[in-house]
């Protein structure tokens, strides 16, 4: 499916509080028009059920459950087993968390899910930090990020990598994406419709109020972060990995860097360490 063959039908109805330019609005308006009005979906404690699960605001218009901070893997689990016992088992189930609730305070659920081989989806929205309670950092934030718990020298410790977490569950499909390349991140999405047992996306998700940028450049800081090789577009299907995206031709880091207040401090050294390391990577 291109992007100008999308269906017309909207399942994630406008009129919600994201801040403009929010990636987590527009991965759940894209994931609902590919799943379609057979779908629910678990939206744990995130800017996601603030802004749009929120009675009498919410902007599903398919079954939704909010549950707490940690359980997106256990509960997607129960829906599942609740529609198959019912005898909806063609109902797609999918949990869309961010990147604390999938990384840090999820990990053990997610785990558990992903071991026990649920037929689910599990879709992490990765805006490298706890955006909804104040942008502290997570363990997806990136190293050199400023974030209001490291806010002098910025994050120390390297991101955690979970798709390789997952992947090691021997899962059949695991898949980053971004919202700056739309049609490589509709390519997966489709093809998972059609894939069983559990599947994991990790979804670059750029913050504009949380990375400081101005709300205009989402998708320009999403492809930049590809661009330049910080971020890499792949999949992993039955163990074996393909990069979806090849960048014949990276831009330097600084281009995807100087574009975010949360990398100001940054000295020209540290720059040129972050260009190595991808360089040696």
């Amino acid at each position: 499916m291109s992007f100008k063959d999308l269906p017309n039908e909207e399942y994630f109805a406008p009129g919600h509080t994201a801040c403009p330019g929010c990636s987590a609005a527009i991965i759940a308006r894209l994931v609902t028009k590919i799943f379609g009005k057979n779908t629910a979906v678990h939206i744990p404690a995130s800017c996601l059920v603030v802004f749009a699960s929120t009675p009498p605001f919410a902007s599903w218009k398919i079954p939704h459950l909010c549950v707490a901070f940690e359980n997106t893997a256990a509960v997607i689990s129960g829906m599942k087993a609740g529609f198959r016992m019912t005898g909806k088992e063609h109902m797609q189930v999918v949990g869309i968390a961010g990147d604390g609730g999938t990384a840090d305070i999820g990990l053990q659920a997610l785990s558990g899910a992903a071991e026990r081989n649920e037929d689910v989806i599990y879709i992490c929205y990765d805006n490298e930090a706890y955006m909804n309670t104040g942008t502290q950092r997570s363990s997806l934030t990136p190293s050199g990020a400023a974030t209001t718990t490291t806010p002098i020298r910025g994050k120390m410790e390297f991101k955690k990598d979970v798709p390789a977490i997952v992947a090691a569950h021997h899962v059949p499909y695991v898949a980053t994406a971004s919202v700056g390349y739309v049609q490589d991140l509709i390519n997966k999405l489709e093809k998972i419709k059609t894939i069983g047992g559990f599947r994991y996306i990790q979804i670059h998700a750029p913050c504009p109020p949380g990375w400081k940028f101005d709300s205009s450049l989402t998708v320009e800081v999403a492809k930049r972060a590809v661009d330049s090789g910080l971020w890499e577009l792949y999949e992993i299907e039955n163990g074996i990995k393909s990069i979806t995206k090849k960048v014949t031709k990276r831009i330097p880091v600084k281009d995807y860097l100087s574009l975010q207040g949360r990398f100001k401090h940054l000295s020209e050294e540290q720059v040129a360490a972050i260009q190595q390391k991808i360089e040696g990577a």
